[in-house]
């Protein structure tokens, strides 16, 4: 085995490839009269070379459904940008000031989480004084009484509110991260030119 062998670029590649199936380096070593130390070298220079000159190699699936890939394409016609990979490239570069945890977003979540807790204490006080005139044999006037009524209703009516609220809350920061990533595909858009 000469050490001064020098590779040839078709060798190069065949090594490359055929490490990517599993061939062990010892065996391409020998097989193309090189160190084990050079096909290893060969196989860290070409995947250096990938990311250096970004080649993509990993392939992204995803299922959406027709509105939300029509309203991607739209943001995509409105940045300048050509192609769905393109666009999807571009988000993941930026991803890392517009994907973040929102820290306001989960101030409100625990607020409403009490807040549900509360409503949570009240229906089993409420569930329990019922039980306890079940078991007193009081009749079903006072299983139901006026006063339990207007608690259930307030019950039923913030929960309703807090529904709408979270719901809300959620279309607003939905909108947030729509703006930054179409500032950020725009932002890109205008890089490239």
């Amino acid at each position: 085995m000469s050490r001064s062998k020098r590779l040839t670029d078709a060798q190069r590649m065949e090594i490359v490839r055929e490490a990517a199936d599993g061939v062990p380096t010892s065996v391409l070593a020998e097989r193309f009269g090189v160190t084990p130390r050079a096909v290893q070298y060969t196989v860290k220079s070409d995947a250096e070379r990938q990311r250096d000159t970004a080649v993509p190699v990993l392939a992204v699936s995803v299922k959406v459904t027709s509105d939300e890939m029509a309203a991607f394409d739209a943001v995509l016609a409105s940045a300048g940008i050509e192609t769905r990979s393109e666009g999807l490239r571009r988000l993941m570069q930026a991803a890392g000031g517009t994907f973040v945890a929102d820290a306001q977003l989960a101030a409100e979540m625990v607020r409403y989480r009490a807040s549900l807790n509360e409503v949570g204490n009240g229906v089993a006080q409420i569930a329990k004084q019922m039980q306890k005139a079940n078991r007193a044999g009081q009749g079903t006037g006072a299983e139901f009484s006026e006063l339990r009524l207007a608690q259930m209703r307030g019950l039923a009516r913030f929960i309703l509110d807090s529904a709408d609220e979270i719901d809300l809350l959620m279309r607003r920061r939905r909108d947030v991260m729509q703006l930054d990533a179409t500032a950020a595909l725009r932002e890109f858009a205008h890089a490239a030119e």
